[in-house]
């Protein structure tokens, strides 16, 4: 049980660690970029890994912005901290690395590809508790991995899903754009989270349709929550027309769902699976919510991840976003088993 937020050794040769997956170097200028509400332990250990590897880190700490959805958001990628703020963004274009340490992560926020055309390399550290960040240092073999699983995806035209609980779904992949993350970022101009170990396409307009049947078990990680029971979603021209389901689980989503007024809100956004070995499904169940982010559960091997809201290359945008590790799944590339009931194939 986690009681007090105090500087532990371990936790700072873990941000060391990944520090030097990155090529922190000596005198290089890393920004720890922050808000007024992200998880100051993290910023301090940030902070003290990269003065023992003779960098020169400086904080930029904006203010929380205010909120303005019609709901809680969660778990977004999208930090709206920045705000196209022009001085951030001149310290940002000037750092080598930036250690992105806001709630919500810089991954879909608009800023982000302007700060990696100047060069920049930016590791966002997920909003979660350092012990868990420790056990999730990434290691060397999940670069391979997770390499091997871009090149299959880009190389795919379709993508089924299928389950024993009714799955039965169906993405084009042909114009889609991949990517992977294994937990670090070593070249100019590109970004990672940790933890990683995922890879995930987001597909054209006009690419999705079936059935996912969410089974008790799965998790909706915009809740934080384990489901209780079984939610029937179907899917028509990306988009989900029908919410089936009797129990809290099912109600949660179709209010939430419902709640932004938006058709984009229940448009698929992209769809993957986990590849770390040492990601674990029960971690969920292990963590206060505000001592964790959830990314563990999208990185944990052999789960099929789904998610709903923004799709920039499908021309969609919204604030409304889920996303939905689903487990015992099986998941095929143009036919062939990338995942079999839930395991990685070899």
């Amino acid at each position: 049980m986690l009681t007090e937020d105090r500087i532990e050794a371990p936790w700072i040769e873990a941000f060391e660690a990944v520090l030097r997956l990155c090529k922190a170097g000596r005198d290089e200028p890393v920004c720890l970029l922050a808000e007024s509400q992200s998880r100051a332990l993290n910023v301090a250990l940030a902070e003290l890994a990269a003065l023992r590897l003779g960098c020169r880190p400086f904080r930029c700490v904006l203010p929380s912005p205010p909120q303005t959805a019609p709901a809680p958001l969660r778990s977004t990628g999208a930090s709206r901290a920045l705000r196209g703020h022009p001085a951030a963004l001149a310290a940002l274009r000037a750092s080598g690395l930036v250690v992105d340490l806001t709630v919500e992560g810089l991954l879909h926020a608009p800023e982000l590809r302007e700060i990696l055309a100047a060069g920049a390399r930016v590791l966002m550290v997920s909003d979660e508790h350092p012990e868990a960040l420790e056990r999730l240092v990434p290691e060397a073999g999940l670069e391979p991995r997770v390499k091997e699983a871009v090149k299959l995806l880009r190389a795919a035209r379709v993508m089924t899903v299928t389950s024993a609980a009714g799955t039965d779904l169906r993405v084009a992949l042909e114009g889609a754009v991949t990517a992977g993350v294994w937990g670090w970022c070593d070249r100019p101009g590109t970004v990672a989270h940790w933890p990683g170990g995922v890879v995930v396409s987001f597909p054209r307009a006009h690419s999705v349709a079936g059935t996912l049947v969410l089974a008790p078990g799965d998790v909706n990680l915009t809740f934080k929550r384990y489901l209780e029971g079984p939610v029937r979603l179907t899917l028509e021209d990306d988009h989900i027309v029908a919410i089936a389901g009797e129990g809290t689980d099912a109600a949660l989503m179709r209010r939430h769902l419902a709640v932004w007024g938006d058709r984009a809100a229940y448009a698929v956004s992209h769809v993957g699976w986990g590849l770390n070995e040492r990601a674990r499904y029960e971690a969920l169940a292990m963590y206060d919510r505000r001592d964790t982010n959830g990314t563990e559960l999208r990185c944990v091997a052999g789960n099929f991840l789904f998610s709903t809201g923004a799709n920039e290359f499908a021309g969609r945008f919204t604030e409304g976003h889920f996303d939905i590790p689903v487990f015992g799944a099986t998941i095929a590339l143009d036919g062939v088993p990338v995942v079999a009931e839930g395991r990685l194939v070899a």
